[in-house]
């Protein structure tokens, strides 16, 4: 019974399940919020790719997540993506790239950092909002026009 409920509801319906969580309303959250959610999506999803690229030593995977995943990469993604963005994406993700942080990414410049909070709030909008086909579909064309997507 277990398998045909996980199978059924995916993995994040199951997660939210099992969790008890309810849905949550983006409007609710600042885009700060919105950005620390969309920090650990976005770091799930380029694990997920740099581990698919098959065995190798952690330390290896890991640079080649921390290289993906650094303010400077998600800026250079963001502004290749901005124009394919629709009006209430572009709307989320400039309120999260005006958000006034208290704190500023090491190695990374005040507008890249900005910009990347802004591209983390859109992630964590769609994935709260279940728009994963979005979500997946935006990062994915990143990826591909950074030069970071090999397709079989």
């Amino acid at each position: 019974m277990e398998e045909v409920i996980k199978q059924e509801l995916g993995f994040t319906q199951y997660c939210k399940e099992m969790l008890g969580l309810k849905k949550q309303d983006p409007a609710m959250y600042s885009p700060l919020a919105l950005a620390y959610l969309g920090d650990g999506v976005y770091e799930v999803i380029i694990r997920m790719k740099v581990m698919n690229r098959g065995s190798m030593q952690v330390n290896k995977m890991h640079k080649k997540s921390s290289s993906l995943v650094k303010a400077k990469t998600q800026a250079d993604m963001i502004k290749l993506l901005e124009p394919e963005l629709t009006g209430e994406e572009e709307a989320v993700f400039k309120r999260g790239r005006n958000a006034k942080s208290a704190t500023v990414a090491k190695n990374a410049t005040v507008a890249d950092y900005r910009m990347a909070t802004g591209f983390e709030a859109l992630v964590g909008y769609l994935y709260l909002t279940e728009q994963y086909e979005r979500l997946l579909e935006l990062v994915s064309r990143g990826l591909e026009k950074i030069g970071e997507l090999e397709r079989p």
